[in-house]
C-alpha cells in the first residue's frame, strides 16, 4: 500500500510542475505564477537515504527560486528523513495518514453535493478562511466574511472532483477536493466555515467524495489530517490511520 501512495505522491504533481531531480530528493515548481507552490519530497525510485547535506542544498535551491522551503514525505517510507529534516533546521508535521474502509463509509448526508461543472468563487474563498483558522472549534467567522471576499472571479478549471455542504440560508459553508492519479484519490482540502463547524458537514463532505471516488472505480482512497482531532472528523467517514504524513517547513 504505501508504495502505491508513493507513486500516487511521485504522479499527481507531474502535470502542473516543473520537475528537478536532486539526488535523493526531487523539487516540483510550479509552472504559472499564482499556481500551487508545491514541495520537494524524496525521489522515487528511491536514490538513498537524504542526508542534512541534501535537505540544506534542496533549502537553498528553492530560496534561489523564491518558493516555500518545504518538503513532504510518508514516514513509514522514509523513516529517516524526519530526524534529518529537524536537524537540517525544519519543523516538521506529523499528520496522521488514514486510508478509507469501504465497508465503514456512511451514508450520504443529503446537505452535501458533488459539483458537476463550474466551481462557484465561494468554494476557493470558503477554503481560505477555513484553513485560516484551522482545526474543528466552531467560531465567528462565517457567510459575511465569505461573502465580502468575493470578487467576481470564478477559479479555474481543474480536473478534480469537487463537493460542497450547504445550509439553509446560508448556502456553500463546507468545501472538499478529491484528486486522482491511477487507481488512487486523495481527499483533501476540506474545510469548513468556522461558525458552521460542530455539524457534521466536513465528514458529510469527505463521504460524499469517498463514495464518488469508489463508484468511479478507485481502489484505494486515503486523506491526510492536520490534527488527531481532524483526524477523527475523518474516522466518522470511514477511514483508518495507517502512518504518518510529514510535512516539514522552516521553524
Amino acid at each position: 500500500m504505501f508504495e502505491t501512495l508513493e507513486a500516487f505522491y511521485d504522479a499527481v504533481p507531474r502535470s502542473s510542475a516543473n520537475v528537478e531531480e536532486h539526488g535523493s530528493l526531487v523539487l516540483f515548481v510550479q509552472k504559472h505564477e499564482g499556481g500551487y507552490p508545491f514541495y520537494a519530497r524524496p525521489a522515487r525510485p528511491a536514490q538513498g537515504e537524504p542526508t542534512v547535506s541534501d535537505v540544506q542544498a534542496m533549502r537553498a535551491r528553492q530560496r534561489e527560486l523564491g518558493i516555500p522551503e518545504a518538503f513532504e514525505w510518508v514516514h513509514e517510507t522514509t523513516p529517516g528523513l524526519l530526524q534529518v529534516a529537524e536537524e537540517a533546521g525544519l519543523s516538521v508535521l506529523r499528520a496522521p495518514l488514514l486510508v478509507l474502509d469501504p465497508d465503514l463509509l456512511p451514508a450520504p448526508d443529503p446537505r452535501v453535493r458533488l459539483l458537476d461543472g463550474d466551481i462557484p468563487e465561494e468554494f476557493g474563498v470558503i477554503a481560505r478562511l477555513a484553513f485560516s483558522v484551522p482545526g474543528t472549534d466552531k467560531g465567528e467567522l462565517g457567510t459575511a466574511e465569505r461573502d465580502a471576499a468575493l470578487t467576481g472571479t470564478p477559479p479555474a478549471p481543474s480536473g478534480n472532483r469537487h463537493a460542497v455542504a450547504e445550509l439553509p440560508g446560508h448556502g456553500i459553508v463546507a468545501v472538499g477536493t478529491a484528486q486522482r492519479a491511477d487507481d488512487v484519490v486523495e481527499v483533501a482540502g476540506v474545510g469548513t466555515l468556522p461558525f458552521a463547524r460542530r455539524q457534521g458537514l466536513g465528514a458529510g463532505v469527505t463521504t460524499a467524495l469517498s463514495r464518488d471516488a469508489l463508484d468511479r472505480g478507485a481502489k484505494i482512497v486515503f486523506i491526510s489530517a492536520g490534527s488527531e482531532t481532524i483526524a477523527r472528523v475523518y474516522e466518522k467517514a470511514g477511514f483508518r490511520r495507517v502512518g504518518t504524513a510529514c510535512i516539514a517547513e522552516p521553524a
